[in-house]
């Protein structure tokens, strides 16, 4: 193929059998044409992902996006593809909802799409505390259309709270269970830990997916994806950590401190002490408040015109079942993990499982420096940083993560003959590159900058760089 004109609105192609590309920049009278090489596996080429920008960009759905190299440092423009909407004739995948039965009296809630796709890859996506399956149904509707996705809700949250009262209290009071002040023999060892919920990843895979999966997870998720890919490395293909949290819980494992766990008398167990029931009624109280979940949302989006009203609404729904409260109280005091996030990480490393970093930079919780600091430990792991995006970048830019996350498993499924998105040309993956996506939400323009950080980073410099950056407009705003 062979680009044989171009202007600001329209790039003309045809078929040619030359394995290369003559492009210009958007300004064809004033530049001369230039040669990119084409890998000779590369089968076909769309043209309707060319952009009209300075620089000549263009993605071939066959082997990832291939751009024009650029100049290190200049930003260049790439359109992606929006979620579908039906505008194209494409509504999405359907997604269906379903439980499964994990252990008596505990029932897991799950969605999934494109089962369809019989052999394509598993995708498993995992939540963040305090949310559940609706917070990834923009890649099932999305993702679901090319493979085979499921997401859950962890026991405790979402729709996979107890359909039944662990501790019953004699009173019955106000409806809310697990305030009573003995247990049910089907919850007395029940403790909503991180344990707990690697467990229950590992049997999902095992009993429902049933082969190995690529792990997706935001915040708490992203901890536990680690946790299960460290522990049971032949369920997992590979794990993409969204602003994953870098640690979880407060008390100690019994396992791991023995002694010092004997000095907590309590540690998440059903029936709550008197003192903590007083106390959660107190807190869920004040964090169950409308109120307070609404500015909870405007913290964690940094995008405030990014739609929350269904995410704001099933949070609300999932506060008001009996359960919620006292599954909040054991969820807060069970103890840490087996492994450390660092030490679940060492493991992957150790044992080859392939990590992707995609971070919202404008996170207010999961700083930058928490992804950068797993770049460093894992040189070779992809890296993107997304502005503006928060806390939860699937669903303020799903989009973007779609986009990102097809090009990084087409990459692992080609064993590497299909290039990661934005590593067009060898020396970005080493030094990294910076670009700016478009894409169309609603019929309108919206666009986000992404940076891939490359191989050779340096957590110093990077810090060095911010620091520098800061005392310079330090200097500009002094008198």
């Amino acid at each position: 193929m062979e680009l044989v004109s171009c202007s600001h609105s329209s790039i003309s192609c045809h078929h040619k059998p030359s394995l290369s590309l003559r492009f210009l920049d958007s300004n064809c009278f004033n530049s001369r044409p230039h040669r990119v090489s084409l890998p000779r596996r590369s089968k076909s080429f769309t043209c309707e992902s060319l952009i009209s920008t300075h620089n000549f960009i263009a993605a071939d759905e066959d082997f990832g996006t291939r751009t024009a190299p650029e100049k290190l440092g200049e930003i260049t423009k790439l359109k992606i593809p929006g979620l579908p909407d039906g505008s194209d004739g494409n509504n999405g995948s359907q997604i269906s909802s379903s439980f499964w039965d994990y252990k008596p009296k505990l029932s897991v809630h799950y969605e999934q799409s494109g089962i369809e796709n019989t052999h394509a890859p598993a995708v498993l996506f995992l939540p963040g505390f305090g949310v559940g399956t609706f917070h990834f149904e923009k890649q099932l509707k999305d993702l679901g259309c090319d493979y085979r996705v499921w997401a859950l809700d962890f026991l405790g949250q979402g729709m996979s709270l107890p359909g039944e009262d662990p501790a019953p209290s004699s009173q019955g009071e106000r409806g809310v269970w697990g305030f009573g002040e003995e247990s049910e023999p089907w919850a007395s060892e029940l403790v909503y830990s991180v344990d707990l919920w690697r467990d229950q990843v590992q049997h999902f895979i095992e009993q429902v997916i049933g082969e190995p999966v690529y792990i997706v997870g935001n915040s708490l998720g992203g901890f536990v994806a680690l946790y299960i890919a460290a522990c049971c490395p032949h369920l997992v293909k590979g794990v993409t950590l969204l602003n994953a949290t870098p640690f979880w819980g407060f008390l100690p494992n019994p396992e791991r401190s023995p002694q010092l766990s004997k000095m907590f008398p309590w540690s998440g167990t059903f029936p709550l002490p008197a003192s903590v029931r007083k106390l959660t009624e107190i807190v869920w109280q004040k964090i169950s408040d409308p109120r307070s979940i609404e500015q909870i949302l405007k913290q964690v989006y940094a995008d405030h015109s990014t739609d929350v009203n269904t995410v704001f609404s099933r949070i609300i729904e999932t506060t008001q079942h009996p359960a919620a409260a006292a599954s909040f109280a054991s969820i807060m005091f069970a103890p840490t993990g087996l492994l450390s996030f660092h030490e679940a990480l060492s493991r992957c490393q150790i044992q080859g499982i392939p990590i992707c970093l995609m971070y919202g930079k404008e996170d207010p919780w999961v700083r930058p420096i928490w992804g950068l600091q797993v770049k460093r430990k894992v040189p070779d792991a992809p890296y993107y940083e997304i502005s503006p995006a928060g806390h939860c970048p699937h669903d303020e830019v799903p989009e973007v993560i779609n986009f990102l996350l097809r090009g990084w498993i087409k990459n692992l499924e080609s064993n590497g003959s299909i290039a990661l998105p934005f590593i067009e040309a060898p020396e970005y993956e080493e030094l990294g590159v910076s670009k700016e996506l478009e894409y169309l939400r609603e019929g309108l323009q919206k666009s986000v900058q992404v940076r891939f950080f490359g191989s050779r980073f340096s957590l110093w410099s990077q810090m060095s760089s911010f620091v520098k950056s800061h005392l310079a407009n330090l200097r500009v705003l002094s008198p």
